[in-house]
């Protein structure tokens, strides 16, 4: 266990200690920054292309916290910005472009794009070595058939904080509520890399608290409030909650029932808040692929 951000002084001893998202989040940006510096000694500074057309909100303040990262850790950056009327051959031919730039390492096109784009063609633009986003059908197909690659961002932030507890994984029993290509296939296939047995659960699942009340690890990624509550739970076991909700006074929440949930997981479980919990990984685990791709170039150009 990782006393350096491990917040396990729950306010009530009988519950549940947490994860916390943002104090893993710095330890790991920290070791990031020396990595991206000691690249950056050797002319192979980690570049980050951020690609943004609309103007959704929500993904506007994604992709400020995604280039505001970048800067405060040795990266370099790119943004991109274009109206929502801009037309889906133009983004394929920047998205060439970038695929051509030796300074950009990772390509990232935030997601949702406007309806008359299709998004599965975008992601297949991307070269495969720097899909930082870990969203193209070969990057699934790598983690699929235990290749390295670049993972899923938020399946991976989700695997480090389950991995920061202490608590071991391998023969753990482990249930994901969601089969989203982003979160829930990529979750379970990560959890199975790491020895877990994992049985995925979902809205067509006829009793999922069958499944979770049997779980030594959850990780809630529906996008639904309450999908989680306290009669699901067994005492000790680790819950991750990916979902972003809001409730009823407009507050954050997630896809699980904090207060109640960590009461009922007792003091030797874990539980992730929201926010603060997976949404500093995210952010963390795509500027690991970066520096990831970077030193992979590196290697590569070293051996020619």
């Amino acid at each position: 266990m990782h006393a350096a951000f491990d917040v396990s002084a729950p306010d009530n001893l009988m519950t549940a200690r947490l994860i916390d998202g943002i104090a893993l989040s710095q330890r790991l940006r920290g070791e990031l920054a020396t990595r991206a510096a000691a690249l950056g000694a050797r002319s192979h500074k980690p570049g980050l292309a951020v690609v943004l057309v609309g103007d959704d909100p929500a993904s506007a303040v994604y992709v400020r916290n995604k280039v505001k990262a970048c800067a405060e850790h040795g990266l370099h950056s790119v943004l991109d910005r274009y109206p929502a009327d801009l037309a889906e051959s133009a983004l394929l031919d920047r998205i060439a472009a970038l695929n051509a730039d030796p300074t950009i390492h990772g390509i990232l096109v935030q997601m949702p794009l406007p309806r008359h784009i299709d998004p599965h063609k975008v992601i297949a633009a991307i070269r495969s070595d720097k899909d930082v986003d870990g969203y193209s059908v070969l990057s699934a197909g790598e983690l699929t058939t235990g290749l390295p690659g670049l993972r899923p961002c938020t399946p991976w932030g989700c695997l480090k904080m389950v991995e920061s507890t202490g608590v071991p994984i391998r023969g753990k029993h482990a249930v994901v509520i969601g089969r989203s290509n982003t979160v829930g296939k990529p979750m379970a296939l990560l959890l199975l890399q790491a020895h877990a047995t994992v049985t995925v659960c979902h809205s067509a699942t006829v009793d999922i608290g069958l499944h979770t009340r049997q779980a030594d690890i959850v990780v809630a990624a529906v996008g639904r409030r309450n999908t989680l509550t306290a009669e699901m739970v067994k005492p000790g076991a680790v819950v991750v909650d990916v979902g972003i909700n809001r409730d009823e006074h407009g507050k954050l929440c997630g896809d699980v029932d904090f207060g109640t949930v960590r009461n009922a997981l007792g003091p030797d479980g874990w539980i992730s808040p929201v926010p603060g919990g997976v949404g500093p990984m995210t952010i963390t685990m795509l500027l690991s692929n970066t520096v990831d791709a970077a030193e992979r170039l590196e290697r590569l150009e070293g051996q020619a």
